[in-house]
């Protein structure tokens, strides 16, 4: 039984002998017992993207440990506590917030349950609670490597960047495709536009067709479901397009020339295969990046990049693993780098 949220003192709570004698400790559970439960933030859990991924990693883990597993999604920012709530109270061992809209439910609830597991994907805290463990990512290293392919393919020296939202995970992918294209073809511009948006499907197609038309022939769209529609865009158009998160070129096989990707399925299988080995650790972050296997490029990227390029990605992948290369996550950074 879970210890259910901390209550004032003021406050009066009674618990019958027989609901007490009739709870097994947490050692007691077997694996099918143990449940993990995720939290979405913004889009669905087919959003063929970021949401999608975290799911599949967690049905891979119910195939290997005979878990149960659950997903909640969250139409609107209120939904995000309630959700949580909904998952404590169903006893659900090891509750994940996926994405950075979670931060401050998953915080707050964190500090309500303290005998709850939590973890949190793509975002971290300055202080991070010992029952919380934020999960993150370098997708700049992804990113690098999908820039120096779109610098390398572009026919018109004209590539673009379309993003969901302003926030860190998103900037550390704009700024390292932006870093990845600069520096293999300095004469190689990067149009970018945000779409305000992680669900908007005809945004991002909108935002992807201007782009196409002003001589744009790559995009990279970090947008989530967002970015199916830019992609939809490069099918109509007969244009590139770079998936992001999974391995997207399913959505159109003649012009989707490679993804950024980042393995949020490997890390929601971590996390629950740490809950049943017993070595779940809160308190500190997972960061996951090109050396641990967790970002990079598909390798399907040879259907319709040719292997030259292919190799030389490989080579500066090897740069960055080996920290020959930094990638920059910020403006800042780029800026800085590019003097």
């Amino acid at each position: 039984m879970k210890f259910k949220k901390l209550i004032s003192i003021t406050s009066s709570v009674v618990l019958s002998a027989t609901l007490l004698t009739g709870c097994s400790s947490k050692n007691e559970k077997t694996n099918s017992n143990l449940s993990v439960g995720i939290v979405l933030g913004e889009g669905s859990i087919t959003d063929q993207s970021f949401n999608q991924a975290t799911w599949e990693g967690l049905q891979k883990a119910k195939e290997d440990f005979n878990i149960d597993i659950k997903y909640l999604e969250s139409p609107q920012e209120s939904d995000y506590i309630q959700n949580i709530e909904t998952l404590v109270d169903q006893d659900t061992d090891l509750i994940i917030g996926v994405g950075y809209q979670l931060k401050d439910a998953i915080k707050e609830s964190a500090e309500s349950y303290p005998e709850q597991k939590f973890a949190l994907m793509d975002e971290t805290y300055d202080k991070i609670l010992e029952n919380v463990v934020p999960v993150i990512f370098k997708e700049e290293e992804a990113a690098y490597l999908t820039g120096i392919i779109a610098a390398k393919m572009t026919k018109t020296n004209n590539v673009g960047f379309i993003g969901g939202m302003p926030t860190p995970a998103i900037s550390k992918y704009q700024y390292g495709y932006k870093y990845g294209v600069e520096t293999t073809n300095k004469e190689v511009k990067v149009a970018q536009q945000y779409a305000n948006s992680f669900s908007d499907q005809a945004k991002g197609k909108s935002i992807a067709k201007q782009m196409y038309a002003s001589n744009v022939d790559t995009i990279l769209s970090a947008a989530g479901d967002t970015g199916t529609g830019a992609i939809e865009a490069a099918r109509e158009n007969n244009k590139y397009a770079i998936g992001v998160d999974r391995d997207q070129s399913y959505l159109a096989p003649d012009n989707v020339i490679t993804s950024a990707l980042k393995k949020l399925n490997v890390a929601s299988y971590d996390l629950a295969k740490s809950l049943v080995e017993g070595n779940y650790k809160g308190g500190e972050a997972q960061v996951y990046g090109l050396k641990e296997g967790a970002v990079g490029i598909p390798e399907n990227t040879n259907k319709l990049v040719p292997q030259e390029i292919i190799d030389y990605v490989n080579k500066q992948a090897k740069k960055v693993i080996d920290g020959e290369i930094s990638v920059p996550r910020t403006e800042k950074e780029y800026n800085d780098m590019m003097k």
